[in-house]
């Protein structure tokens, strides 16, 4: 398994299931009023590549009224290949995303295509990822406290949902100027009944134990955003990739093991908490959403 960070899209590996892909409609003139699906991209620009992932790059765009957002662009297979395992995992994450309407969750605005490519167009965020925000900062118990809170807040629309992400972590949460936190990259991520997920998805150091092991095949549900989340947490006030001092195979090993990433004592008593509180290697021992957003690291004042 790798990790690909980059500021927009961080394409996964393939997903199992499929579902149509959400078309947009035009309309002829734009409006601060209309819901940003409504946009039209009829004609359009491509600007400067803003990341790659592993289906393809994602370049900032333009369109005829001046409206700036993000395209990820994507290689059609041949005729007779559409149910190849990439368009299976875009189709996917073009139906969730075209239901979700939340401000921390990165909207999703249309679709494109031509006859070599795909272009999924989503909501422009400015300030890139949380992981190229703390690499140029030391975010603070108060900024994180902040984006932990936002994260929660999109989180638990989707859980409220049965949706699990599956694959929470700093690269794949973007921010914009005005210091709101968005979701992005839902690739990997499944609507699920009674638990059922059983499929070994997301990026090695943010998987929960459940993940990793699938014990007795029996699946993972929720909590598996929980842990992920945890390991965020901590990445963002460390600034270092959970389980950072290890290979891959070391690391899922170790989270096999049950063995949790080094949490540093200088951490403050409420972060310290919160991040053990959801790297509870039983799933069934770590809170939900709601419950971490009573948690005193997340309801402190900034």
């Amino acid at each position: 398994m790798s990790s690909t960070v980059d500021q927009q899209s961080n394409a996964s590996e393939e997903d199992d299931i499929s579902s149509t892909a959400a078309e947009l409609g035009d309309i002829g003139s734009l409006s601060p009023h209309q819901p940003l699906r409504n946009y039209c991209f009829t004609n359009w620009q491509k600007g400067d590549m803003l990341g790659r992932g592993s289906l393809g790059p994602v370049y900032e765009g333009v369109n005829e009224f001046g409206f700036f957002f993000a395209v990820k662009e994507v290689d059609l297979p041949d005729q007779g290949g559409q149910g190849t395992p990439s368009v299976i995992q875009l189709e996917q994450e073009i139906s969730l995303l075209s239901q979700f309407q939340h401000e921390n969750i990165v909207q999703y605005l249309g679709t494109d295509k031509d006859d070599e490519k795909l272009y999924i167009f989503l909501e422009l965020a400015t300030g890139g990822s949380l992981a190229k925000l703390y690499q140029n900062y030391e975010l603070q118990d108060s900024h994180v406290s902040a984006y932990t809170r936002q994260i929660l807040n999109g989180l638990n629309y989707l859980h409220e949902r049965n949706v699990v992400h599956r694959d929470i972590k700093c690269a794949n949460i973007l921010i914009d100027a005005s210091g709101t936190v968005k979701l992005a990259d839902f690739g990997l991520a499944k609507a699920i009944a009674l638990n059922d997920v059983s499929i070994c998805k997301g990026t090695a150091y943010w998987m929960a134990p459940e993940v990793v092991i699938n014990r007795s095949k029996k699946g993972y549900g929720l909590a598996a955003d929980i842990w992920s989340l945890g390991c965020t947490v901590l990445e963002m006030l460390t600034r270092k990739t959970p389980y950072s001092n290890m290979e891959v195979m070391r690391a899922l090993f170790t989270i096999n093991s049950g063995v949790l990433p080094h949490i540093p004592d200088t951490l403050s008593a409420e972060a310290h908490d919160f991040i053990l509180k959801c790297l509870q290697v039983n799933p069934d021992n770590r809170p939900t959403t709601a419950e971490l957003l009573d948690h005193p690291f997340v309801k402190r004042q900034l």
